[in-house]
């Protein structure tokens, strides 16, 4: 179903009740319908449309015939419906789906008097969902939106809104990422047992990537997206929950929980960044605190040991539980960048290293690493390495230095709010 026409329907629903207890079920449950659909129908793209499809009635009738108690069955059944339909206008309505018709009358008598669908209930094919929006076979961009789509239950529109690309180019990303699943012939089922660590990789790489774009805006006029970041977390939830022994994905919940914990102070009451070292800790959420705190002790109980996920949480678990700046333990926040550098190189954990070496030994060794990244050129046109040495050169007292640093910075930053930040350090110098 079209951006348009979801509007269009929406529009035409009298009852803003129903439509947002449609809004509420398709946002919830939709990963759940799609990936059973997909598992009866044996088309992922197909069993998409068919949800699309079944949504749209639900908006023109649910405002007329009242919210049905099990807004899910109603959904997953009226698609089966239009699949039979389907099969049967191409005359291919054969016994296997004259079974399904018959197995479709008995679902919908027991719908009738069932309870209404546990939230936290999960099962394989919303496992199979997520591995085939992650296929390998995707591209990056396209696995985003496919995983947003069909598992997150998210519009068009709202990607689009999210990262600041038109709906048409979200919308022909997933158009695409169908086309090639079906060209590739990908069969609704899990890979084998000795792909699942690659294969999860991807997954948690796609969600953290969701989160990361939410914590910090890559371009655009707001600095902060949250809601794309507590996406991110809800579908890592469903995830850890469907592969409670995989370590990674419960790091990666206690990351983002951990992290996700201080968004309340990260902006003023303009919008504008607030940095940690300014940021109001009485503001931090606590609860979001514990529940990471506790997926990091699940992830270590299973083990085997921190990966970069896990070593990342407790370097957020260190600032969660500081009463300060200055009381942070920053050398441990060093030795376990210094870890994750080991097990996970990147230019920019070296740079977030440099930054922690600042805070626990002096401004002027993490100078000595940051100017080896420059002249590496690894992070070449990354805003953050001349916002970094310029805050060093600042501590120094090499305050020119620092100016033509942050104007620098503010030169490379995409984000409108964080040039602006930067810009006005270089301005006051």
């Amino acid at each position: 179903m079209s951006g348009s026409r979801h509007r269009e329907a929406a529009r035409s629903a009298p009852d803003d009740g129903a439509r947002r207890a449609v809004a509420a079920v398709w946002r919830i449950e939709s990963a759940k319908i799609v990936a059973t659909l997909t598992r009866v129908v044996g088309d992922f793209g197909l069993a998409e449309d068919l949800a699309q499809e079944a949504l749209l009635d639900a908006l023109q009738q649910w405002p007329v015939d009242g919210v049905p108690r099990n807004g899910a069955a109603w959904l997953t059944a009226v698609a089966k419906r239009k699949a039979i339909d389907g099969w049967r206008r191409r005359e291919r309505l054969d016994d296997r789906l004259a079974a399904l018709a018959h197995d479709l009358e008995r679902e919908q008598a027991e719908a009738a008097d069932a309870p209404p669908w546990d939230p936290d209930a999960v099962d394989d094919d919303v496992l199979r969902l997520i591995f085939i929006s992650c296929h390998p076979v995707l591209s990056r961009e396209a696995q985003v939106a496919l995983t947003l789509r069909v598992v997150g239950g998210l519009s068009s529109e709202e990607i689009a809104r999210a990262f600041l690309v038109p709906t048409a180019t979200v919308q022909q990303r997933i158009v695409r990422a169908k086309k090639t699943l079906a060209a590739a012939n990908i069969p609704f089922e899990m890979p084998p047992r000795e792909e699942h660590t690659a294969r999860l990789g991807a997954i948690l790489g796609v969600l953290y990537l969701i989160f990361n774009e939410g914590h910090a805006a890559s371009s655009g006029p707001d600095w902060m997206r949250p809601e794309l970041s507590l996406e991110a977390i809800r579908l890592a939830r469903v995830l850890a929950a469907l592969m409670p022994r995989e370590r990674d994905a419960h790091s990666l919940i206690a990351l983002m929980e951990l992290t996700a914990a201080r968004f309340p102070a990260r902006v003023d009451a303009h919008g504008d960044p607030v940095l940690l070292a300014d940021q109001d800790r009485r503001r931090w959420d606590r609860g979001r605190i514990a529940r990471g705190r506790a997926a990091l002790r699940a992830a270590d109980a299973i083990g085997t040991g921190r990966g970069p996920y896990g070593l990342q949480a407790a370097i957020a678990e260190c600032h969660a539980v500081a009463a300060s700046i200055d009381e942070t333990d920053w050398d441990r926040i060093v030795v376990l960048y210094e870890a994750l550098g080991r097990i996970a190189p990147s230019p920019v954990v070296d740079l977030n290293r440099a930054a922690a070496v600042a805070m626990a030994t002096g401004p002027a060794s993490a100078l000595q690493i940051i100017d080896r990244l420059a002249s590496s050129g690894a992070l070449a046109g990354y805003h953050l390495l001349p916002a970094t040495r310029a805050e060093m050169l600042l501590r120094l007292g090499r305050d020119d230095e620092a100016r033509s640093e942050f104007a620098v910075a503010a030169s490379l930053a995409g984000n409108d709010r964080e040039r602006a930040l930067l810009r006005a350090k270089a301005d006051e110098r």
